[in-house]
């Protein structure tokens, strides 16, 4: 069993920056592969960015093209934690994002490969 707390969303203003944090229990955190989605009201869940779990050839990460150049995942498997930096953020940013993980290598991209949620944290970007 694998928990996930987000925490980093709030209000911020059009161009400005956040970075959301997701803590992970459990022991084998390196290897799960980590997602970030993100819902806005009367929408669909998205992909925001899906970060594998770490392999000999480095990490690897993959974006929505929507927030590609302005967000990046990274993964620190000594404090179980996964990151998304969000720069230049625009009000359609504005969402709840979600964490998510699973067990394996690879990059997913959708929610249904995931097993494991957080309970998602409020990003609001006014213009």
């Amino acid at each position: 069993q694998v928990q996930l707390v987000e925490s980093g969303g709030g209000l911020v203003q059009a161009g400005g920056s956040l970075r959301l944090s997701c803590a992970a229990s459990g022991r084998t955190f390196s290897s799960y592969a980590m997602g970030w989605f993100r819902q806005a009201p009367g929408k669909e869940r998205e992909l925001v960015a899906a970060i594998a779990a770490i392999t000999w050839s480095g990490p690897r990460t993959l974006y929505a093209d929507s927030v590609k150049g302005r967000f990046t995942g990274s993964r620190d498997n000594a404090k179980n934690t996964v990151y998304l930096q969000m720069n230049s953020l625009k009000p359609e940013d504005t969402a709840v994002y979600y964490c998510a993980a699973r067990f394996g290598s690879g990059l997913f991209t959708t929610d249904g490969e995931y097993t494991y949620w957080g309970q998602g944290t409020q990003v609001t970007v006014s213009s």
